[in-house]
């Protein structure tokens, strides 16, 4: 969880340089989710992530060097620079890449799923989506696939309450729970505090027990809070989408301050220390993509599907 923290807080703070020329999604206060999912898979298992995936391919053990390389635009990045914060990918690790469209990568992680099975391998394909992708037509035909055939895939809803600056509550039901209404559909589901991460690694290892058991699909619905501005480096509670009181609320529920706490209580731990070793190797990533070049123009029509 520091080690994305650390990082996204350091892109935010040399974003306004200008040396990153694309977008970039943060992930800061939402850590647990993305630490404490990734905790339970192994390098074997498929993730797939969404415009925020920072955090899930840290998570992954994704390389720390090429991922900001990448956001540098640079061809020692994870995508050759071609890519961006948006579209990394690292096969190496089992990150199967992230997209900016709104649930493009859940019909993909089913996709993976059903490739799993044909093989009949003992991994499982692991998606992670927000709150929004619920709303999405391939949401549902996926899911129903991946009941109908019953895949080893893992369904992660990363629940922060907005979809860009549209609350939940202009979106669907004051009275809908998510995890509820998708349980509709013959999936087993479970909704928890994404904030905690211990209560994260429990119920996803509880879900991949299931799957790799036979049980079929799982859906987890986590709730959590993004910090900052949906799509930038800034804060934006300015701007009335969101009250100052519900953002210091979600503050104060900060994942990795919690997560800190409890193990104070255990261990004597020397979490300053920790930080900046973390902190001396985020630094060195941002000199390896500063120093790195830019691709050749002529590899412009390589790595793609034709």
């Amino acid at each position: 969880m520091l080690k994305i923290r650390l990082t996204e807080e350091t892109i935010a703070k040399k974003y306004s340089e200008e040396k990153m020329r694309c977008p970039t999604h943060l992930s800061i206060g939402q850590e647990g989710v993305a630490a404490g999912v990734c905790s339970v898979l192994n390098n074997n298992d498929f993730v797939l992530s969404t415009h925020r995936s920072h955090a899930h391919y840290l998570a992954k053990d994704g390389n720390l060097n090429k991922m900001i390389a990448e956001i540098y635009g640079k061809s020692t990045g994870c995508s050759s620079g071609k890519g961006g914060s948006m579209h990394l990918i690292d096969t190496s690790v089992g990150f199967m890449g992230s997209t900016a469209i709104v649930g493009n990568t859940i019909p993909l992680g089913v996709g993976l799923g059903l490739s799993i099975q044909l093989k009949n391998e003992n991994n499982i394909s692991c998606v992670f989506f927000g709150d929004g992708s619920v709303e999405e037509g391939v949401f549902y035909e996926s899911i129903n696939f991946a009941v109908l055939k019953n895949l080893p895939v893992l369904f992660i809803c990363e629940d922060n309450l907005y979809s860009v600056y549209s609350p939940l509550n202009v979106r669907q039901p004051e009275d809908r729970a998510i995890h509820q209404m998708v349980s509709a559909q013959g999936i087993e589901t479970e909704y928890a505090n994404g904030n905690d991460i211990s209560e994260v690694h429990h119920i996803t290892s509880n879900s991949v027990d299931k799957i790799k058991n036979g049980s079929g699909p799982q859906f987890l619905q986590f709730s959590t809070y993004r910090w900052r501005e949906h799509c930038g480096p800034n804060y934006d509670n300015d701007i009335g989408y969101r009250s100052e009181e519900e953002f210091e609320l979600w503050k104060s529920k900060d994942p990795i301050k919690h997560c800190e706490e409890q193990l104070l209580k255990i261990d004597n731990i020397k979490i300053l220390e920790i930080k900046n070793e973390i902190q001396d190797k985020i630094d060195k990533a941002f000199v390896f993509a500063e120093n790195s070049s830019f691709p050749d123009p002529s590899e412009v029509s390589t790595q793609l599907f034709k």
